[in-house]
């Protein structure tokens, strides 16, 4: 198979060569370095590898050219390679027009001249768009495939549990797919037992757990040690922001995530509003990075639920949901929160097969020119809308009060500029109806009560955290929200449960060494940026928690 393509593109020859010879040093191993004297000469040689069926993972491409600026030659070229990463190389003098580009034209990053050293100035950057253009690129797929029904709550949670820890497959649905019914045949696989996970090696998992899914796909499901310094129960932004820092700082982390790095963050389509992404990032994006920072630094991943907690002090024992146990010194309550469920008539039969709590995005394709339908205001609820408008023939937004209620503005600007997408406010659904799956929904708005054809409804309203399984000893607000620090005073007192003769430290919660961060804990503020900054100020309570022992 050809190696993808690095298309460089400059008038200037004594700069474009200085530009291969960087590119080739650095990527020749892996990937066909190419030049192009003009924007033009680009477009061409962009159509002829398209013809050819060749990838192009990066243009790098000189802003000042005669007849067709960087700019302008970047836009076309997306028409031709849409996931193709793009990249302006500028003087200072071009810094405003390059600025300007990552708005209008979604360049994914600008470059001033000169770029020496490029082991400082040009690599780095390079390397992230190319690592980034990686995990959308699909080569001639020999992987995982998935067979099953598409309104199957079975057959959902195994492409959902898939992509969120992004194992790449390819789904087929046997009532469309010739192909599949010729899969489940070779396999002997029995067509009323579905959904199947089919692998490269011949073999098949039918109906699978979850936990069979995830020991078969190579995660871990059983912890190494005994032992550990910190215990991390849950890997959304908070707890993968705590596993950085504590496994950088020497500790022993392990980290229990029953799903996915990444919580409900994970499944946002795109964050634009964190620090340090002007072109914004993807959920699982910014889990990916997270996750492999933190095993770089040696934190330990289990794919495991947590069932309790209990106390022999000074030690803390963590049951996990197939009986076994870890203890630790410390542990850190990172659980995040769950979509709220939506109380109407017929709902729980649909959910899975229609009806979906977050953005659901293994479902986005299979929008294709569909209508959709959001209920709620949120970002994420904003977030969704645009991912799925990118597919569906129409996004309708159902939405209580107003989205300047409680959506961000940048998102609420992006929707008004999306012509597929209409904000419908003061509405609400009443009921959901379908044969076998989801097929239109009962809408209350101003006007009374109407009747719309639906295949897929997507539901975001509010959340609430799932702390039920925490013992006595943690104490929670009436909303089940982990209370922690200042907030466990009653009346100014703390309460007969905390015997240390000190006061809890910010984070920690009525038990001493168990913490709490990000969504679970009251008072919390729900934005990404707030759980990892929690996350990270943990470590310093713990340390001064461990420097007793």
């Amino acid at each position: 198979m050809p190696k993808p393509v690095i298309l460089a593109v400059d008038d200037d020859i004594s700069v474009l060569e200085a530009v291969i010879q960087d590119l080739r040093r650095q990527y020749g191993a892996n990937y066909r370095i190419l030049r192009a004297g003009s924007g033009q000469a680009a477009l061409d040689t962009c159509t002829q590898l398209q013809q050819r069926g060749d990838a192009v993972a990066l243009f790098l491409s000189d802003q000042r050219m005669p007849g067709m600026t960087g700019v302008e030659f970047l836009e076309r070229a997306q028409v031709i390679y849409p996931e193709a990463k793009r990249a302006l190389l500028t003087a200072y003098a071009d810094t405003e027009a390059a600025i300007k580009a990552i708005n209008t034209a979604r360049i994914n990053y600008y470059l001033t001249k000169p770029w020496d050293p490029p082991e400082e100035k040009l690599y780095p950057v390079l390397d992230d768009l190319l690592e980034n253009w990686k995990e959308g690129y699909k080569p001639p797929f020999e992987g995982l495939r998935v067979i099953g029904p598409r309104w199957s709550l079975n057959d959902y949670q195994v492409r959902d549990f898939l992509s969120r820890n992004q194992i790449p497959y390819v789904w087929l649905d046997p009532e469309r797919s010739d192909e599949a019914v010729q899969l489940l045949e070779r396999f002997k696989v029995d067509d009323h037992k579905l959904p199947a996970v089919l692998f490269p090696d011949g073999t098949s998992l039918v109906q699978p757990s979850q936990t069979e899914l995830a020991q078969r796909i190579g995660l871990r499901t059983q912890a190494q040690k005994d032992f550990y310094d910190l215990v991390i129960i849950g890997a959304g932004p908070g707890g993968l922001a705590a596993a950085v820092y504590a496994a950088s700082e020497g500790l022993k982390a392990l980290v229990i995530e029953p799903d996915a790095p990444g919580g409900q963050a994970g499944s946002s389509s795109r964050i634009e509003n964190y620090l340090g992404f002007p072109s914004g990032l993807s959920g699982a994006d910014l889990a990916r990075r997270a996750y492999a920072q933190a095993s770089r630094f040696g934190a330990e991943f289990l794919t495991q639920r947590a069932s309790g907690i209990r106390t022999e002090a000074p030690y803390h024992f963590i049951q996990l949901a197939d009986g076994r146990e870890v203890s630790c010194h410390v542990v850190l309550i990172a659980v995040g929160v769950n979509y709220r469920k939506l109380d109407i008539p017929g709902i729980d039969q649909f959910t899975g097969a229609g009806v979906y709590y977050g953005a659901a995005q293994t479902e986005a394709k299979a929008c294709l020119n569909e209508d959709v339908y959001i209920v709620g205001g949120a970002n994420s609820a904003g977030q969704a809308a645009m991912h799925f408008s990118k597919y569906a023939h129409k996004v309708t937004m159902l939405v209580r009060s107003t989205l300047e209620k409680s959506m961000s503005k940048y998102l609420i600007d992006q929707i008004a500029g999306t012509s597929n997408i209409e904000v419908q406010t003061g509405a609400e659904v009443k009921e959901v109806q379908g044969n076998g799956h989801l097929e239109c929904i009962k809408v209350r708005n101003q006007h009374g009560d109407i009747v719309c054809s639906a295949s897929s409804l997507y539901i975001f309203i509010g959340a609430a955290p799932q702390t039920d399984w925490l013992p006595d000893t943690v104490m929670r607000d009436p909303n089940g929200f982990v209370l922690s620090g200042p907030d466990l005073q009653i009346e100014g007192r703390m309460p007969k449960i905390w015997k240390e003769n000190r006061q809890p430290y910010l984070l920690e919660t009525s038990t001493p060494g168990i913490f709490a961060v990000g969504d679970v804990r009251h008072g919390s503020v729900k934005r990404v940026a707030s759980a990892v900054g929690e996350g990270s100020i943990s470590c310093q309570f713990m340390h001064q928690y461990l420097a007793r022992f």
